[in-house]
């Protein structure tokens, strides 16, 4: 049967299990808008592209499905860049579609015209180094081509963005609805590997080591490798530490969680393993500037290390393993811990006052807080009792999370970790409450907010409950902290003048709570519903204080 080629696009999401789609219209694009109209596909209207990309980011993140988004032509898709650079460096399966002016005129100067011909915007070469696949559809002929190349992508081991184009002349042009036949939609299992010999090994250098420890990064939990990861550690006694973006792969509640590893941390994790570990276990973790501790050659001096990835290229790129392992996290796990014994109960007891010590005696120059962070300090210790599993938090502030949020096993944790683009917690959230239900907690400083605050509105058309937990001290904290610190206080470029987020919040029909004393915190918790309702909730900080971490940047 014969379909106009804006139906063909919106079945073919269909058939990659896409179900909301969030962008703006525009009149280059308006053929797929309308044929979305009744295809079961939810369409979200929102406020600026950039939103429409995070949104999309959040619920792939979230999920593990394909996010997607639409735009017109010209503005529409150049405002979707920082979103998108933002998905290709999480390697998150993303589909963005655009409009573009129709073929015949190309290089005459359409209005919004993004061909690259005449002197127009490039597309193409704009979204070249973000995008796993970009193509501007010119013609239906290799129409099948195109969609098998971009689902292959989206459903591989290592997604990406990929972006469709499709001229307004193109999307009503028809063609043979039997190309959807052809187009392979569902993801391929991935080729098993034999690690047996190498997951012995493994095995044995656990048993051998006398105070090994584990890094957990996100790859493990991609792998969903937690009840594994869990049991290793408990049948063999094994402190875990995790990356920033793997907060809660172990519950951090438990005695043998040490926090996450990583430049803006306190440095319980580094001291531990710096002076008591003799093998070190990465599992899905990067190792990057972050994690590393800026690549810290003193972390690993004289330590045997062992690696496993799903992903052969993280496979020792940046430190030299004595064992590298590429295959399945969970499935690798597993196999270790068919080879196990379990461990000297009384080996527990020694190793919790080692771990006791370690925490209690940190000297390095990272995450050190002043008293002034009690508010919100106080803050993550209520969400922890109060929040016990089921949250989602998105968090673009991340050193308050980092030091003062204990991940339990049934939470989850997503940082601003990409490109670290500000801006990026609210709408990411509001796209990851499209797919998943639980409590949804945002949280931002105030410079953040007034770059995606409107976003805010997104939820309230759609009814997406949500929690913005914003750290108000009218300046851009991270500039004015390096500017205190290193350019001798000469501020600029960093202070602002805040609304009244009060008045704000009334405008928009939410939920409000200013926090500025340890009570107003359990009143939020007591008076606003955070699981249905929409609410800020504004935490006042002094700009003056900072904590005392260095990036050695």
């Amino acid at each position: 049967m014969q379909i106009q080629v804006s139906e063909l696009v919106v079945r073919f999401m269909a058939r990659l299990g896409i179900d909301t789609l969030f962008g703006i219209p525009g009149a280059h694009i308006l053929p797929v808008y309308d044929a979305l109209h009744g295809s079961g596909i939810r369409s979200v209207l929102v406020k600026h592209e950039q939103g429409a990309a995070f949104m999309a980011g959040g619920y792939a993140r979230a999920s593990g499905r394909i996010g997607a988004c639409i735009t017109t032509a010209g503005p529409g898709a150049t405002n979707l860049v920082t979103g998108i650079a933002n998905a290709y460096a999480d390697k998150l399966p993303v589909l963005i579609i655009t409009g573009e002016t129709s073929t015949y005129i190309f290089g005459k100067g359409g209005l919004q015209e993004s061909s690259g011909e005449g002197g127009s915007i490039d597309q193409v070469s704009l979204f070249k180094g973000i995008t796993r696949y970009n193509k501007i559809v010119e013609r239906t002929d290799y129409l099948e081509n195109v969609l098998n190349q971009a689902a292959k992508i989206l459903l591989s081991e290592q997604p990406g963005p990929v972006l469709l184009s499709f001229p307004f002349n193109v999307q009503k042009e028809t063609v043979d609805d039997a190309i959807l036949d052809r187009i392979e939609t569902v993801r391929r299992q991935r080729p098993s590997i034999d690690a047996s010999e190498p997951v012995s090994r493994l095995a044995d250098m656990l048993m051998a080591a006398r105070r090994p420890v584990i890094v957990a990064g996100y790859g493990s939990i991609r792998a969903g490798a937690q009840p594994e990861l869990a049991r290793l550690s408990e049948q063999l006694n094994i402190p875990v530490t995790s990356s920033l973006k793997a907060k809660g792969a172990i519950s951090e509640q438990s005695p043998l969680a040490l926090g996450s590893l990583g430049v803006t941390s306190s440095g319980h994790a580094y001291k531990y393993i710096r002076d008591n570990a003799d093998l070190v276990l990465f599992l899905g973790a990067g190792f990057n500037e972050r994690t590393s501790y800026v690549w810290d050659s003193g972390l690993l001096a004289g330590k045997r290390v062992a690696q496993v990835d799903h992903d052969f290229e993280q496979l020792e790129k940046v430190f030299k393993a004595d064992l590298a392992i590429e295959g399945d996290i969970k499935a690798v796990l597993k196999g270790v811990l068919a080879h196990l014994d379990r461990r000297d109960p009384e080996e527990y007891e020694r190793l919790q006052g080692q771990i006791h010590q370690s925490k209690a005696a940190v000297t390095t120059d990272y995450a050190i807080f002043q008293s002034g962070f009690a508010l919100v300090e106080h803050f993550f210790k209520v969400l922890e009792a109060r929040v016990p599993e089921g949250a989602m938090v998105f968090d673009d502030n991340i050193i308050f999370a980092q030091n003062f949020y204990n991940v339990a096993a049934g939470n989850r944790y997503y940082p601003n970790s990409g490109v670290s683009s500000l801006g990026h917690a609210i709408p990411a959230a509001i796209g990851a409450r499209f797919v998943l239900e639980g409590p949804t907690f945002a949280i931002l400083g105030d410079g953040g907010f007034q770059m995606c605050g409107f976003e805010l509105m997104t939820a309230v058309n759609h009814g997406i409950p949500l929690n913005v937990v914003l750290f108000s001290n009218a300046t851009m904290g991270l500039i004015r902290k390096n500017q205190h610190q290193q350019y001798g206080q000469r501020y600029i470029g960093c202070d602002f003048i805040n609304p009244d987020f009060r008045l704000l919040a009334e405008s928009f029909g939410i939920g409000y709570q200013r926090v500025m004393a340890l009570e107003d915190v359990e009143a939020a918790f007591d008076s606003l519903d955070l699981v249905g309702g929409i609410n800020l909730i504004e935490i006042v900080i002094d700009k003056n204080l900072f904590p005392n971490y260095s990036s050695r940047r």
